[in-house]
């Protein structure tokens, strides 16, 4: 592969992320006008979005499973063309009667197609990429996660701004057909011939559940910590300091750009070193639940501000190093399954993140110190695989 392929491959991968964070942080900002067309009142917001998560979060597994049967591209494809008429259902949707029904479907399309993105963007890795390139490749695509977290809300405002809510869906079906033309280049058809024996699920995590479990949980609540902690920061300035609008947007840019930065000068230097590894999760596990706990006793918006972006700082240590560890730890043929679950569980946190902070936030010190005791369990997860001994539960990086 020459190194101009390589880099459009690069980009083409994360675009898959972008896409998937698209689906619904863009729509955050248009959702009064979704539901004023509509004719819904607010308490729909949360269907609108569940409508998107609940279905990814289901199919994930299961796309997986059909990857390692079928090939990744062949999935992945297949994945963008159902997001691609859901997106389309949603646009006619905004133009036709029994909108409602018509637009919930095409959500539900959406997050369907959403299911063969991010999972199978981090197995495609695995299987392409060996050694020093798979974790800086694994570390870029937490860097074009992050861009996406940052890059969706302002997309979703400034679309709010020049066209009518429905035509704000043409987006995806765009981004889709970038993603497809740049596969069709730089990914032959051999990729997908998958038909060697697999494992079933079960042997699989006999093997290798004891590394694998909390792996899945330590990036679970990371992800389930990041938006509690997003959805909390922006109720807090909106209806503490009345703040809103691109300035509320703007406060994100520290946590999240922290996060980004991090995520990608830790997949820069992973390179093939284990231990070092190992040690980037340490690190990253001591910048993210210190600050957590710090909290409890400075809560005063500056100090918010600062403690969650070093704690993000260090989630986005750990997540290229976990990513790393996972799709390192199975062979090509059981990676995507393995990595999809691991990919529903991060979504998992991702859902079930504002949820539970939007019934935690009435108590604001009882939320920091549940917060914190979160980042202490993801501590007592790490210590119990981090003294196993090499070669057994830990994974060699390839």
């Amino acid at each position: 592969m020459t190194k101009k392929t390589n880099k459009l491959l690069q980009m083409v991968i994360g675009l898959l992320p972008i896409l998937m964070v698209l689906g619904n942080s863009m729509l955050i900002p248009i959702l009064p006008s979704i539901e004023a067309d509509l004719h819904l009142n607010s308490s729909w917001s949360g269907f609108i979005l569940s409508s998107f998560t609940i279905p990814a979060a289901v199919v994930i597994p299961f796309v997986g499973m059909l990857s390692d049967r079928f090939g990744r591209k062949r999935l992945i494809i297949v994945s963008l063309w159902i997001m691609i008429l859901g997106s389309v259902l949603c646009v006619v949707s905004g133009e036709v009667n029994e909108t409602v029904k018509l637009f919930m479907i095409g959500r539900g399309l959406q997050g369907v197609g959403a299911a063969g993105t991010t999972p199978l963007a981090m197995a495609l890795i695995g299987d392409i990429f060996q050694g020093q390139e798979r974790s800086r490749m694994l570390g870029s695509l937490e860097v074009f996660n992050g861009i996406g977290k940052v890059v969706a809300p302002l997309t979703g405002a400034t679309l709010a701004i020049l066209v009518h809510w429905n035509h704000a869906f043409w987006v995806f079906p765009v981004l889709c057909l970038v993603i497809l033309i740049g596969l069709r280049k730089t990914i032959e058809t051999k990729e997908d011939d998958h038909k060697a024996d697999k494992k079933n699920l079960y042997s699989i995590l006999i093997s290798k559940g004891r590394l694998l479990i909390p792996l899945y949980a330590i990036g679970g609540i990371g992800l389930f910590l990041l938006f509690g902690i997003l959805f909390f920061l922006s109720y807090h300035i909106e209806n503490t300091f009345h703040i809103d609008g691109f300035f509320k947007g703007f406060t994100f840019i520290f946590p999240l750009g922290a996060m980004t930065i991090s995520s990608y000068w830790c997949g820069r230097r992973l390179k093939t070193d284990e231990e070092l590894g190992w040690t980037y999760m340490k690190c990253g596990l001591l910048m993210m639940s210190v600050p957590l706990g710090f909290l409890i006793f400075f809560s005063s918006l500056g100090s918010l501000m600062f403690f969650i972006t070093v704690s993000f700082g260090g989630l986005g240590l750990m997540l290229p190093v976990i990513n790393t560890f996972i799709t390192g730890s199975v062979s090509e043929h059981e990676r995507g399954l393995i990595v999809s679950i691991y990919g529903a569980v991060r979504f998992g946190g991702v859902a079930l993140g504002p949820i539970a902070y939007s019934l935690w936030k009435e108590n604001v010190m009882e939320m920091y110190m549940i917060t914190f005791a979160f980042s202490l369990l993801s501590m007592i997860l790490f210590l119990s695989i981090a003294k196993r001994s090499e070669g057994v539960f830990r994974p060699k990086i390839q």
